[in-house]
């Protein structure tokens, strides 16, 4: 299956360090090797970049690697396909606005029998059946909250309280990790395999697992600076990263995790 990996952070930081050893996955240090992308939250606007090569074999990989973006919350994917051809359309991660923000989806999973009722504005453009979930998801929070923030914006409870029961809905189809954000907050959801860690003072240094690279974060990092990394697998071999819980919904603000259950 795909991977994910995410970043939710306090203050706007660069993903370069843990992109350069996760792109080793997309075709190197793993099979991934069926198109790859990244989006950067800048406000509520998102920078993406997608690929349908392989992100061991891609120009523009290499590109994200030494240019450092810096945002609050980035989320990218590594592609195994198993629904949807092989195509710039069915990369990772996936767009949609509501309420005049930008959303951000990517999913790892491989989900049967899964064909919901889909109508409006959210309709996928591939053949995916994590875009497929995404619309759902971005018709059922436009359905229970309002298309429009005249009347009042729904806080992150409210679209805490509609998500969490339809991933977990979706989940009873198959495999379902997740990573969604709005550029404010990062929604996830453990159906099989993810981990996190949490970036703060007093900093260390952190070695990657699929690259023999370093980087000594006291040098480079703000004593106040905190960071909250989510990747299906851990990306160093010298951090102590923590297993999510098969069922584990968590909501990720700050650099923190806000809410776990």
């Amino acid at each position: 299956m795909c991977q994910l990996l995410g970043m939710n952070c306090n203050t706007p930081t660069d993903i370069t360090f843990s992109f350069e050893g996760f792109a080793e996955r997309g075709g190197r240090t793993d099979h991934h090797a069926d198109g790859w992308g990244i989006a950067f939250f800048e406000e509520h606007s998102a920078r993406i970049f997608l690929d349908h090569k392989p992100a061991v074999e891609s120009p523009m990989a290499d590109f994200i690697k030494r240019y450092p973006i810096r945002s609050l919350n980035v989320i990218a994917h590594i592609r195994k396909a198993t629904q949807g051809e092989v195509s710039l359309r069915n990369c990772h991660p996936f767009q949609r606005e509501l309420w005049g923000q930008t959303w951000v989806f990517a999913h790892n999973g491989n989900l049967k029998e899964f064909a919901p009722t889909l109508e409006g504005q959210y309709l996928p453009v591939g053949e995916t059946d994590s875009e497929q979930a995404f619309c759902l998801i971005m018709q059922s929070l436009r359905q229970a909250h309002g298309c429009c923030v005249e009347k009042r914006t729904p806080t992150v409870g409210d679209i805490v309280n509609t998500l969490e029961p339809m991933v977990r809905q979706i989940a009873e189809h198959g495999p379902f990790n997740m990573l969604l954000s709005n550029g404010d907050f990062m929604y996830s959801y453990c159906s099989t395999e993810l981990y996190s860690l949490v970036r703060q003072h007093p900093f260390s240094s952190a070695h990657l697992s699929d690259r023999d690279v370093s980087v000594d974060f006291s040098q480079v990092a703000g004593l106040d600076d905190r960071v909250a990394v989510i990747a299906t697998r851990p990306l160093t071999d010298n951090e102590i990263w923590q297993k999510h819980r098969v069922g584990e919904f968590r909501v990720f603000h700050r650099g923190q995790t806000l809410l776990s259950r």
